[in-house]
């Protein structure tokens, strides 16, 4: 007896709305089985807080730079730029510039899902005007 294949999806980012977190960065993501794929979408002065999840993370930056702090180390990613973050490692982002990033996570984050990330979704204290 054969078992049953799970079907393919196939997304296009226009057709997938942005979520937006703040006035600075927004989102899109796409849940798979046991993988996660998110468009970032961070204006220049972008700050992703300082945060920790047990989701191993890929960071593919497609356009644009992040500055990450992590370990006390900076680290500067730019567009064609990979970084891989170990799950449950404290890791900070700043925008350089406007970015596109792609973040892999897996599993995929319950927290994006459920919508329960307000540290993503409150504005940048330190904005200048």
């Amino acid at each position: 007896m054969e078992s049953e294949m799970e079907r393919p999806s196939y997304v296009k980012w226009k057709d997938v709305e942005v979520e937006q977190m703040s006035s600075h960065i927004g989102r899109q993501f796409v849940v798979g089985t046991n993988v996660m794929v998110a468009r970032v979408l961070l204006k220049k002065g972008a700050n992703v807080p300082l945060h920790q999840h047990h989701n191993e993370q890929i960071t593919y930056i497609l356009e644009g730079a992040l500055e990450f702090l992590i370990a006390g180390e900076r680290i500067v990613v730019r567009a064609g730029e990979v970084l891989c973050i170990p799950p449950n490692v404290p890791h900070e982002a700043n925008a350089l510039e406007d970015t596109v990033d792609l973040d892999v996570f897996n599993p995929p984050r319950q927290d994006w899902i459920d919508r329960d990330d307000a540290y993503l979704r409150r504005e940048a204290t330190a904005e200048k005007g």
